[in-house]
């Protein structure tokens, strides 16, 4: 039987060390044989990429095969991606790209109508609108399965287009950020997707550089409380400015409701995951939108009113996070 490796399949499967490689090169060698079967449709490898290789250079060794039924590519690539979740030792980027490979996967399965076309570069991709709500479904059961927060879900695919774009401008940045080699923000990575084409390649760029130096100067100075600054007249802290902002009861309980929308925690009981995420993503955003404002307007920034205005804001900011030393908000002196 002639195999065959789909890229697009391949893509999904994370690679495996040199020495992970060569280990189980030995292992095949020493026991003569391939002792799981590749997992096949139609002739292409659905699992088993490596072994596969591994038999392209030793066509001697003896294999077998298992075809697998599966109704389109979709379920294909949902297949793969949970597998490969639920067998492998992956890092947190990889555990993420996979999770949001599935979740684009199955909401093309539940697409209804649509015409497996292809992209520009050849991949296939479903054509039409998803149902929202079957979407909605898909990621409370994706959630459920690997025992995340549906916020993660819907995250997780935003992080896995934008690291697809990347790799398309950048070959090789996907390994990267897998193996942890690059730090970047999922919310950095998922701009990537969002962008026109020809800035891409500008923001995959600015990946591989510190934050404070996206344009290769340092970021506004910001005034340290602790010093003194002749430039800059400084207002003595009112109360007003440095208090930080507390929502009213009723303003808590309405984004309380807005975020409980995943069924299996009722009343509001949220497990630390969700609490996390939702804090993570917080403050991933304020990081961002700060950086990326300083940054595109230095020179405006560097004016001596906006820089005293950017320290009170800094004050507002440090007096709120201190309330929330040791884990547990304190309250406000």
């Amino acid at each position: 039987m002639d195999l065959m490796i789909d890229q697009e399949f391949a893509d999904k499967i994370p690679p495996l060390t040199k020495e992970e490689f060569d280990q189980l090169e030995a292992n095949i060698l020493a026991d003569g044989v391939v002792i799981n079967p590749l997992i096949v449709w139609n002739g292409v490898i659905v699992d088993g990429h490596n072994r596969f290789r591994i038999l392209q250079m030793h066509p001697e060794i003896p294999f077998q095969t298992h075809e697998k039924e599966f109704s389109d590519r979709y379920e294909v690539i949902a297949w793969i991606c949970k597998n490969q979740l639920g067998r492998r030792n992956l890092t947190t980027a990889q555990k993420k790209y996979l999770v949001g490979k599935q979740y684009e996967a199955e909401k093309a399965m539940l697409g209804g109508k649509r015409d497996n076309g292809h992209d520009d570069n050849g991949r296939f991709t479903a054509m039409g609108q998803n149902d929202p709500l079957r979407s909605d479904r898909t990621s409370a059961q994706i959630a459920k399965e690997i025992g995340k927060g549906e916020r993660y879900v819907r995250r997780a695919e935003e992080f896995a287009k934008g690291l697809d774009a990347a790799e398309e401008v950048s070959p090789g940045i996907k390994q990267e950020v897998f193996s942890g080699t690059l730090k970047t923000t999922d919310s950095d990575v998922a701009a990537i997707a969002r962008a026109a084409p020809d800035e891409r390649k500008e923001l995959v760029e600015n990946l591989r550089k510190p934050k404070a130096a996206a344009r290769g100067q340092p970021l506004p100075e910001v005034l340290d409380p602790d010093e003194d600054h002749e430039d800059v007249d400084r207002e003595d802290d009112s109360e007003e400015e440095t208090t930080p902002y507390i929502p009213s009861k009723a303003s808590i309980r309405q984004i309380s409701a807005a975020m409980a929308s995943d069924a299996d925690h009722p009343e509001h009981r949220m497990p630390t995951e969700f609490i996390i995420e939702e804090l993570t993503e917080a403050l991933d955003t304020m990081i961002f939108r700060w950086d990326f404002c300083l940054s595109e307007h230095r020179d405006e920034a560097n004016d001596t009113e906006c820089r005293r205005q950017i320290q009170v804001l800094v004050e507002k900011g440090r007096a709120y996070l201190k309330l929330y030393r040791g884990g547990k908000k304190r309250d406000a002196v």
